[in-house]
């Protein structure tokens, strides 16, 4: 059996990291009516967006990451319908939401009349999806996409500073600049309450892959999380959010704990019995004595339970010895 710190959560989508494609960027400034007047728009992702007057009231979420980010700035309620979530929501408004099968198109989106969408993708605005943002925002409709989750522009490497900050700034685009403040701060203080683990053990994020396993590399989420919880990740040397490795590399690394992502379409145990059977990976100490922590697959990314993912690691590492 794996040691799972926590309750694993179900999902039904298959794996869409293609999802994060680019989608080019309009530069055209979100001007439109229910804008907070004297406010700045805010850059996201190279999209100015206006600051809402008022909390948007019709809001369409698009990705796990998204709902749960739309619920824990007080807006869950405001839902009108999810899309592609990753894992059955813990959030009760979130699971109370209509889910849309597959990406919106333009027209099914505009029929839940949104005032608001949210995505964890650029690419849920690409032109065969929701349509460009540039022109919901003509008609009123705010966008936000998940800075970290940007590939059309130049991305640094994550920072907590940056993750907290996004939570600020999704708040102001949703017309609730005091809940988005409330919460990087909440953030804030879980984080500094971390215990990273001692020795600074080797660790390899495993999220996906067959033929070759698909991992965090050293700019991303799982970087971030593995740092924090005081792990050293085996593939820090890649300057990207997600890399492949070969199963020889893997094997050479030989990571003191492997993280299993969890998902219903890849679950960890299934990676665990991937690893037991490939010879290249079968005698890692490991595997052999399921060092493994599972996480599942929404806090693989970027977003709300990115802190408690350190967290859930963290006490994990001590918990295995």
């Amino acid at each position: 059996m794996l040691r799972t710190p926590i309750a694993l959560a179900a999902s039904a989508l298959v794996v869409a990291l293609a999802g994060c494609s680019a989608v080019a960027p309009t530069a055209t400034p979100a001007a439109r009516d229910g804008a907070a007047p004297g406010t700045a728009p805010i850059v996201d992702c190279g999209i100015e967006v206006a600051p809402r007057a008022e909390p948007a009231e019709r809001i369409v979420a698009v990705k796990s990451t998204a709902a749960e980010l739309v619920a824990a700035l007080g807006l869950g309620d405001a839902l009108v319908s999810t899309a592609f979530l990753d894992a059955e929501p813990e959030d009760a408004a979130v699971a109370a939401a209509p889910t849309i099968e597959g990406m919106p198109g333009r027209e099914a989106l505009l029929a839940l009349e949104p005032d608001a969408v949210v995505a964890g993708w650029e690419s849920a605005f690409a032109p065969e999806a929701a349509g460009d943002r540039a022109s919901l925002h003509a008609l009123g409709i705010t966008t936000w996409v998940s800075p970290a989750a940007c590939r059309s522009t130049d991305v640094a490497p994550l920072t907590w500073d940056a993750l907290l900050g996004e939570l600020e700034q999704a708040g102001a685009a949703l017309g609730v600049p005091e809940a988005g403040a409330a919460l990087a701060a909440e953030q804030r203080a879980a984080l500094d309450g971390i215990e990273p683990v001692e020795g600074a053990p080797t660790a390899l994020w495993y999220s996906s892959g067959e033929d070759a396993p698909y991992v965090g590399g050293g700019s991303g989420a799982p970087a971030l999380v593995l740092g924090t919880a005081g792990l050293s990740n085996v593939a820090a040397d890649v300057d990207e959010a997600w890399t492949t490795m070969s199963w020889e590399a893997v094997a050479a690394a030989d990571p003191d704990v492997i993280v299993l992502v969890d998902a219903a379409w890849h679950s960890a145990e299934s990676k665990l019995e991937r690893l037991r059977a490939n010879p290249a990976t079968a005698q890692l100490r490991a595997v052999r004595e399921e060092r493994v922590i599972v996480v599942p697959f929404p806090m693989a990314e970027a977003g709300v339970g990115s802190v408690e993912a350190a967290q859930l690691v963290a006490d994990a590492v001590r918990d295995l010895g």
